[in-house]
């Protein structure tokens, strides 16, 4: 049977590890949905926000039927994955952010976690403080404003103009992190302008970390035609840079919005 993929996220920052998974594997078909409907994640209460993820991913499973689901989102996977893999059958692999990495490499032993304010202080992010970084200064930054800033930049191309303002301060504390883990799949989309403008610091993600696990799960037929299709809840026409940014790496077969039983609640 053939292997195929379906990454989810909020928005667009899924699209940062869609193309790792798509590196590593091109032959395999890639499905990328987006809840357009029920962005941002990461000001949403949990309850309510951990019912819409599981409900909105087992109605997705069961129209598109890939082989492996990734959660390409850190919020919905510090919130959600237990509850998926209690209620899915197929393999599911979620985001952790790489404090691992992060305090391995780091000289002066201090990192960053730059994340949203719903993931920046779970506890599942101590507990991997506890167990990779117990020897390092862990500095943190919960930031709503970068995943619009991200949002912006790949679907409109409007550049993070207040980016440097809005991170400096944080990152020329002393003691100042060698390492910062991006804690968000969105930041990863404007490393270009953290490398620019902060190019003392190693910006870590976890994309091709997931791409490998990916990889490690499924066998791709080598006949397959790795293409995407895109798919999104809400009414309203998707933003042109998105679909750009994928047919930029890859063949778009199809792009249109997920039917689905869900309704939003504020």
């Amino acid at each position: 049977m053939a292997s195929s993929v379906l990454v989810f996220d909020s928005g667009v920052g899924g699209l940062s590890v869609l193309q790792e998974i798509h590196q590593y594997c091109p032959p395999m078909p890639i499905y990328y949905l987006m809840d357009r409907e029920g962005f941002p994640y990461g000001i949403k209460e949990d309850e309510p926000l951990a019912q819409r993820i599981l409900t909105l991913c087992q109605e997705a499973v069961a129209v598109l039927k890939p082989s492996l689901l990734v959660i390409a989102c850190n919020t919905a996977s510090t919130l959600a994955l237990p509850l998926l893999r209690q209620h899915l059958t197929i393999p599911i692999v979620g985001v952790v952010p790489a404090i691992k990495v992060a305090a391995e490499l780091s000289p002066n032993r201090c990192i960053g976690l730059l994340a949203t304010p719903a993931t920046v202080n779970r506890p599942y992010i101590n507990d991997l403080i506890n167990e990779f970084a117990n020897d390092c200064t862990v500095t943190r930054f919960g930031s709503s404003a970068l995943v619009h800033y991200a949002e912006h930049w790949l679907a409109q191309q409007q550049p993070p103009d207040a980016l440097f303002e809005h991170l400096n301060g944080w990152l020329s504390d002393t003691p100042q992190p060698s390492h910062v883990v991006l804690g968000c799949t969105h930041f990863p989309l404007l490393r270009d302008f953290l490398e620019r403008l902060w190019p003392h610091v190693t910006w870590i993600d976890s994309g091709a970390a997931i791409a490998r696990r990916v990889a490690s799960l499924l066998a791709p037929d080598a006949h397959q035609n790795g293409h995407f299709e895109l798919y999104w809840t809400g009414t309203s026409e998707i933003e042109s840079g998105v679909l750009m940014f994928l047919q930029g790496i890859g063949n778009v077969t199809r792009a249109q919005p997920l039917t689905t039983q869900i309704s939003y609640t504020k």
